[in-house]
């Protein structure tokens, strides 16, 4: 008899919500750089702007809006794949094909994307408010707070400005997080030279990261200009258009933060639900 834990549902969003405590102050600097209509700062230089203009705690505009989100679209997104996953792995007695944990990946990320986006969009005005004149701020006291404006000042509709960007992008990137997170560990401990322990969920997790970003650069930078605007965008089409006059590099925009954002984000999350799934999985008992 082998003993093997598995996760439950919500440990993706709980992993999640712990990584982007850590990280959310590079998630800000990387929404700034991409709101610039031309490139004028670099990351160093915009972090040292936030903390002058508004001082180190601006760093962390909107954190209660990025859990909020990490508690809807990573929770989702996880929920999904990871459940669909266990149950036919454990039911095959073998691991998922790689072109079916693809698929797999996209659905939950398209749904968690749409789930998400409300929250997504608060996040991203939160992060930015910092870059505005002080009559022009929203100043959303928190997460719930801009919601609720969102929805009395500009509609329902307004709270989903975007979906279909965010949906796209939560579809990308959770095929390159998750999907190719389960095959390079797989392929990992195939080589029979590691075994599953912190240091493969770090060699996996930093694969899947580098992934997912170069998958999801184009779009979440489409997708940050949409949720920023203010009526000067007609849809995603005009967005596409305008981003792309500013060159085929405008799409990459911020690609090196976004890098050294999501590929901490990425580890830390992988190495977090891994150790919440080692400890509180559920236990799953099989002969051998």
């Amino acid at each position: 008899m082998t003993e093997t834990r598995i996760s439950r549902w919500y440990f993706g969003g709980i992993a999640s919500c712990a990584a982007a405590c850590c990280t959310h102050p590079l998630d800000l600097i990387k929404v700034h750089l991409q709101t610039q209509q031309e490139v004028k700062m670099r990351m160093t230089g915009m972090a040292m702007q936030v903390v002058r203009s508004d001082g180190v705690l601006a760093l962390y505009n909107g954190l209660s809006a990025s859990l909020c989100r990490q508690m809807t679209y990573s929770m989702t997104r996880f929920a999904i794949y990871e459940t669909v996953r266990d149950k036919i792995s454990t039911r095959n007695q073998c691991p998922m094909p790689f072109y079916q944990k693809i698929l797999l990946a996209a659905f939950g990320g398209l749904t968690g994307g749409f789930i998400g986006t409300p929250a997504d969009m608060v996040n991203v005005r939160m992060q930015n408010d910092v870059k505005l004149p002080q009559e022009l701020r929203r100043n959303y006291a928190h997460a719930l707070d801009g919601l609720l404006r969102v929805w009395r000042e500009e509609g329902i509709r307004k709270l989903f400005s975007g979906a279909s960007m965010a949906a796209s992008r939560g579809a990308m990137v959770t095929v390159g997080q998750l999907s190719c997170y389960d095959q390079a560990k797989q392929l990992v401990l195939g080589t029979g030279l590691m075994t599953d322990n912190i240091f493969t969920h770090f060699v996996a997790s930093f694969i899947a990261g580098g992934c997912a970003t170069v998958l999801c650069q184009p779009m979440d930078v489409v997708k940050t200009r949409l949720m920023n605007s203010k009526g000067e965008y007609t849809g995603v089409i005009h967005c596409l258009s305008d981003t792309g006059k500013l060159g085929p590099k405008a799409f990459y925009k911020g690609l090196v933060p976004a890098g050294i954002r999501l590929i901490p984000h990425t580890v830390l999350t992988f190495i977090f639900l891994e150790q919440l799934r080692l400890y509180f999985g559920i236990r799953v008992v099989t002969s051998t």
